[in-house]
């Protein structure tokens, strides 16, 4: 038996149609109301990136107006015997980190969230040293010492 057609009274656009289906209405967030939103691991690399930026930036006056970009890892950066994991523009005072070499060269097993942020701190670390012509120990010379 076929199925009987439903007729639109007010014209549709696209983007509306993605978004309610069936005639159901908006779609709620997956945790509810009350519980915060899930945070993605793209989420959680860009997080790290910038707080690990923000906290070299309040000891380093000279990282005022840098940026800091994330990308997912361009052809250009991948070299015969390296994979570039940033790029540092000295002239536009900007620094690219390509998400996909930091990631997937990790080689971490499941639960080691900690060590990979570990990582790609070490990343934004070297790759301001760079900009700044300096050692990564130098930016935070405090922050490894052990109580």
């Amino acid at each position: 038996m076929p199925r009987p057609r439903r007729v639109a009274s007010v014209p549709r656009s696209p983007r509306r149609l993605a978004r309610d289906r069936h005639g159901r209405g908006m779609r709620s967030a997956v945790t509810g109301p009350h519980l915060e939103p899930i945070r993605t691991r793209l989420d959680e690399f860009d997080f790290t990136i910038a707080t690990t930026a923000a906290y070299l930036r309040g000891l380093w006056p000279e990282l005022e107006g840098v940026v800091f970009e994330v990308a997912q890892g361009p052809a250009d950066a991948i070299h015969g015997d390296h994979v570039d994991r940033w790029k540092v523009f000295h002239d536009e005072r900007r620094i690219v980190f390509f998400r996909l070499p930091i990631v997937r060269f990790l080689r971490l097993q499941d639960g080691e969230e900690r060590e990979e942020k570990l990582l790609i701190e070490s990343c934004v670390f070297r790759a301001i040293a760079e900009l700044l012509g300096k050692d990564p120990w130098e930016l935070a010379p405090g922050r490894y010492r052990h109580l």
